[in-house]
C-alpha cells in the first residue's frame, strides 16, 4: 500500500479516537440523582439532572447519590427494660439525602453509622419503659427516635422521615404468658357475646310475645264493636219493619176487630215467653172468646159426631 494511504488512514483513526475520547466525558445525570465530582482530588462540586461535560484526566466522578426517599431494615436488637427483660427489637428507617456533599465527605459509612445510632438510641429509650409500656408505646417510640435520628444525621446531609419498630420479640416465657392472656381475653370476648347475643334474642322474644298480645286484644275489641254493630243494625232493621207494619196498619184504615186480633196476637207473643203472671183487658177477653166460639164453629162436625 502507497505511504499517501497511510497517512489519511492514520488522520482518520486519530479523529475516531478523540471523538470516542470525548464523548466518553460527556456526562448525562439522570432525574433524581445527583453526582459528586473532584478536581485533582478536591471537591468541584455537584453535578444535578442533565448533560454535563467532565475534563479528561482532571477530574472524575466520585460518589452517584440518590435522591429518593430510601428504606433500611434493621436486624433484631436486644433491649433491656426498666424492670429487666431482655427481648429483641428491630427497626424500619426511612431516610432521604438532602445533601450529596455532607453524605459524601460527612461520615466516612453513613449505613453503619445511621444503624449504630438508631440502636445506640432505641436502647436509650426502652431503658427508660417498662415491658407493659414498650408493648403498648409503639407510636411514642417511633417518633421520639425519629427526633433524635433526624437530628443527629441532619450534620450528614440525611434526612430520618420516618421510624418504625418493626417487630417486638419478648422472651418465651413471657410470650407464652401474653399467649394465654389473650387467649382468656378472647373467651371473655366471645362469653360477652353470647350473653349479648341471648340477650338481645329474649328481649325480641319479649317484644314479640308483647305485639302478638297487643294485637289479639285489637281483634278482640274491633270483634266486640263489629258484633255491637251488627246487633244495633239488627235492631234499627227490627224497629224499621215494626214502624214499617204500623204505618202499612194506619194505612188500611183496620177495623176495631181488627186491632183487637192484634192484640191477641202480641199478647200471645208474651205468652210465649218467661212471664208467669199475665194481665189481658177485658176488651181482649171477650174477643179471646169469639175467637174460641169461631174455632168451634170451624170445627169439622164429623169429628163432633166421633167425640
Amino acid at each position: 500500500m502507497p505511504f499517501s494511504f497511510i497517512v489519511p488512514l492514520i488522520w482518520i483513526l486519530l479523529a475516531i479516537l478523540l471523538i470516542a475520547f470525548l464523548a466518553s466525558n460527556i456526562v448525562i445525570v439522570p432525574q433524581a440523582k445527583a453526582y459528586i465530582i473532584e478536581r485533582l482530588g478536591t471537591y468541584r462540586g455537584t453535578w444535578n439532572t442533565g448533560l454535563h461535560f467532565k475534563v479528561p484526566l482532571f477530574e472524575r466522578i466520585v460518589r452517584r447519590v440518590t435522591l429518593k426517599e430510601q428504606v433500611v431494615d434493621f436486624p433484631p436488637q436486644p433491649v433491656i427494660t426498666k424492670d429487666n427483660v431482655t427481648m429483641q427489637i428491630d427497626t424500619v428507617v426511612y431516610f432521604q439525602i438532602t445533601d450529596p456533599k455532607l453524605f459524601t465527605y460527612g461520615i466516612e459509612s453513613p449505613m453503619a453509622a445511621i444503624e449504630n445510632l438508631t440502636a445506640t438510641t432505641l436502647r436509650n429509650i426502652i431503658g427508660d419503659l417498662e415491658l407493659d409500656q414498650t408493648l403498648t408505646s409503639r407510636d411514642i417510640i417511633n417518633t421520639k427516635m425519629r427526633a433524635i435520628l433526624d437530628e443527629a444525621t441532619d450534620a450528614w446531609g440525611i434526612k430520618v422521615n420516618r421510624v418504625e419498630l418493626k417487630n417486638i420479640i419478648p422472651p418465651a416465657a413471657i410470650q407464652e404468658s401474653m399467649e394465654k392472656q389473650m387467649k382468656a381475653e378472647r373467651e371473655r370476648r366471645e362469653a360477652i357475646l353470647v350473653a349479648e347475643g341471648k340477650k338481645q334474642s329474649a328481649i325480641l322474644v319479649a317484644e314479640g310475645e308483647k305485639e302478638s298480645t297487643v294485637l289479639r286484644a285489637e281483634a278482640s275489641r274491633l270483634a266486640k264493636i263489629k258484633e255491637a254493630e251488627g246487633e244495633a243494625e239488627a235492631l234499627l232493621t227490627v224497629q224499621k219493619a215494626l214502624a214499617n207494619s204500623i204505618s202499612l196498619l194506619n194505612q188500611a184504615a183496620p177495623t176495631e176487630q181488627v186491632i183487637k186480633l192484634k192484640s191477641l196476637e202480641a199478647f200471645t207473643s208474651v205468652a210465649d215467653g218467661k212471664a208467669t203472671k199475665i194481665i189481658i183487658p177485658s176488651e181482649i177477653q171477650s174477643l179471646a172468646g169469639l175467637a174460641t166460639s169461631f174455632k168451634e164453629v170451624m170445627v169439622d162436625p164429623t169429628q163432633t159426631q166421633q167425640k
